[in-house]
């Protein structure tokens, strides 16, 4: 009999969970979508009980009978909600890149850092959550408040203690930081390494593991791990990891340790599906069945709501350029499509790393129109996940290791499937060299202002 694990992955617009065997095969999946609420222009925000509580158990159930041996929460990062003694959010879940988590009070622009945790959001979060709510007994990320829901300790590992510099310092939290805020460290989450047992599910059931990192989840089942692989993670938020044999520094981007001794350089961007899906809801009917001229596209400043890097400025925003009677519905989303993989090229670009091929994981694999783009506009191939999933394929890998079936969280690239790849079509690539010049120049533009 297959030895079962469970992922569940808490993301910007749902939940999913994923039964997995141990040869990474998934078995049974399901899917709880929620709502982001905007409450104004630049917030972001979730309403934790239902997306961090309710969302996973329900997604849990959905999978079935399930003999598991083991569970893990992965979420995206920053996140935190003010808690009551039961462990039960009272104040909205901050998002990533929600003005709330500005440390620069009055300016637009954000803190650049070397990597994810230069950014300081959850200082930001602390200071507002705890000023909503003085004297909670708890301010918790989101895989925190699920793991606590889920039957186990309000746990995360330190991937996502990292993520939340300068608030975590010297394998603790800072306490000078939790002073300015009238909080004891433990108010915040309880730290484990990954993969650690901190509980059982509802009590008596199967291992369950630190709360992690959704984008760590991806990185560990997608496969990209050799000199010159970018990992592209399709999601509602765009990732871009280029992998390289040395350090880089490069302007606006994060630089983080990699697998294998290499290193990561690249970003995270808002013109992955929060960008497209606002467009798709703008430009309106399916256009799947039209024909677009490869030379005649017009061009979108993909920032409705920001931008991450390079430009770390949530005060940029979106716009097209270009357009003219000529363009339908097609034109549109296929400028949509381009504008996500003008990021991608951007900060290939600026990384200044040969790049031999894209690994392609997230939700948006299954938009072909995307995937296409990807590969016209970088000129790569473009090597598309045989499932969507990551986050959740790569949590259930870190409930074995918390159910003591596996010993090294790096063995998960053994799960690593490409569905199949997607080649650049040389019309296309030709039109869209043309335009990214447009893009570079619209984009740098709406920085600058």
């Amino acid at each position: 009999m297959p030895q079962v694990t469970v992922g569940i992955d808490i993301g910007t617009t749902s939940v999913k969970a994923v039964a997995v065997d141990d040869k990474g095969t998934v078995l049974a999946r399901s899917r709880v979508p929620h709502r982001i609420i905007v409450p104004s222009e630049g917030r972001m925000e979730h309403d934790a009980r239902r997306a961090w509580i309710s969302g996973p158990v329900k997604a849990l159930k959905m999978l079935g009978a399930i003999d598991a041996k083991g569970v893990a929460v992965s979420a995206m990062v920053p996140s935190m909600t003010a808690v009551d003694r039961r462990g039960r959010p009272v104040t909205p879940g901050l998002l990533y890149g929600d003005e709330r988590g500005r440390i620069n009070a009055g300016s637009h622009q954000g803190t650049e850092g070397d990597g994810p945790e230069g950014t300081g959001e959850i200082v930001g979060f602390l200071r507002w959550t705890v000023e909503q709510a003085p004297g909670a007994h708890g301010y918790w990320p989101a895989q925190a408040v699920a793991n606590k829901s889920l039957g186990g300790s309000p746990a995360v590992d330190y991937g996502v203690a990292f993520t939340s510099l300068p608030l975590f310092r010297d394998h603790g939290w800072d306490e000078e930081i939790c002073d300015q805020f009238g909080v004891r460290a433990d108010q915040l989450a309880v730290l484990e390494f990954p993969g650690a047992q901190v509980g059982k599910l509802f009590g008596d059931g199967p291992a369950l593991a630190a709360g992690t990192v959704d984008v760590w989840c991806e990185q560990l089942v997608a496969g990209a791990d050799d000199p010159g692989d970018v990992h592209v993670v399709c999601g509602t938020t765009l990732i871009i990891w280029a992998m390289s044999t040395e350090p880089v520094s490069a302007p606006g981007l994060w630089s983080v340790p990699g697998a294998k001794g290499l290193h990561m350089v690249g970003g995270a961007s808002n013109a992955g599906g929060l960008f497209l899906d606002w467009a798709n809801r703008m430009i309106g009917r399916d256009s799947t069945g039209d024909r677009v001229d490869p030379a005649n596209v017009p061009v979108w400043a993909p920032y409705p709501r920001g931008e991450r890097t390079p430009y770390h400025d949530p005060a940029m925003r979106a716009s097209l350029h270009g357009l003219n009677l000529t363009h339908g519905p097609a034109a549109l989303h296929r400028a949509g499509w381009e504008a996500s993989a003008f990021v991608v090229r951007h900060h290939l670009e600026l990384a200044g790393v040969k790049a031999r091929r894209l690994v392609v994981t997230g939700g948006g694999t299954k938009v072909d129109g995307w995937m296409r783009a990807l590969a016209d506009v970088t000129a790569l191939p473009v090597h598309v996940a045989a499932d969507p999933e990551g986050a959740a394929r790569g949590a259930a890998f870190l409930a074995r290791v918390a159910a003591g079936l596996e010993s090294d969280v790096n063995d998960a690239a053994r799960w690593a499937r490409t569905g199949h790849i997607v080649e650049p079509d040389e019309l296309w690539v030709r039109g869209a060299d043309e335009r990214y010049a447009l893009f570079l120049d619209r984009s740098g533009s709406a920085a600058a202002g």
